[in-house]
This record gives structure tokens, C-alpha cells and sequence, in this order.
């Protein structure tokens, strides 16, 4: 059955789907923190920022705070001398390991297509 504007019921609860993943992860360094934590583990905020090069520590700290908040992202404090903070994805979190493997690949590719583009020119 389709509504008013032609739409199924299926297609306009996915573009709901991916609205409201595009709001979880959405900005610069959201879907960068979630790969890295993805790739890395669990990860100090420190070796994250120098990891995710041109992020400023204030940024860092808030996108992983909205992470946290939507419960993609575990923060722990270590007992380590100096004391230290460390990061994971929650088991939710990691449900997204599909779309940014998929990001990265294409990413990849989309890379290396123009890289090849550009020596052509």
C-alpha cells in the first residue's frame, strides 16, 4: 500500500531508518571516532585525538559525550598513574560496524578513482 505521496510503507520506514542514524552519527568527527573505536578498541582519549588529526580536544570531548549519551560509546576510567580515560563501543555501538566498513570501502575506492582521474588529466 503506498500514501498520499506514493510512498510504501517499507520505503518511508527506511528513509526514517536512515534519518535517524544520520542524526546518531551525524558531523565531522562522529562516524571518524565510531571507525576508529571500530578498528582500534578500545582507545585513550589522547592517542584518539592525535589519531583523528585536526580534531580540537573540546570537539572530542563532546562528540563523545553525545556518543555516550545515545549509547554508542562506553567511557571508562583507567586507574592508571596519571589517571586516564578510555573509550569503546557498546554492543549497540558496534551494530554499526556494517556501515562504516561499507563507508570505508567505498571511501577507499572513491580514493583511489580519483587519485587515478587526476593522473590521467
Amino acid at each position: 500500500m503506498r500514501n498520499a505521496n506514493g510512498l510504501s510503507k517499507q520505503c518511508i520506514e527506511k528513509i526514517i531508518g536512515v534519518r535517524d542514524t544520520q542524526e546518531l552519527i551525524a558531523g565531522k568527527w562522529k562516524t571518524a571516532i565510531i571507525g576508529m573505536l571500530q578498528y582500534n578498541g578500545k582507545t585513550r582519549f589522547m592517542d584518539m585525538k592525535r589519531g583523528l588529526e585536526g580534531i580540537a580536544s573540546k570537539v572530542l570531548s563532546n562528540e563523545l559525550k553525545e556518543l555516550e549519551m545515545n549509547h554508542l560509546v562506553r567511557r571508562t576510567v583507567e586507574s592508571d598513574a596519571p589517571l586516564s580515560v578510555a573509550y569503546e563501543l557498546t554492543s549497540h555501538g558496534k551494530r554499526l560496524t556494517a556501515v562504516i566498513e561499507s563507508m570505508a570501502s567505498w571511501g577507499i575506492a572513491y580514493r583511489k578513482r580519483v587519485l587515478i582521474h587526476k593522473q590521467l588529466d
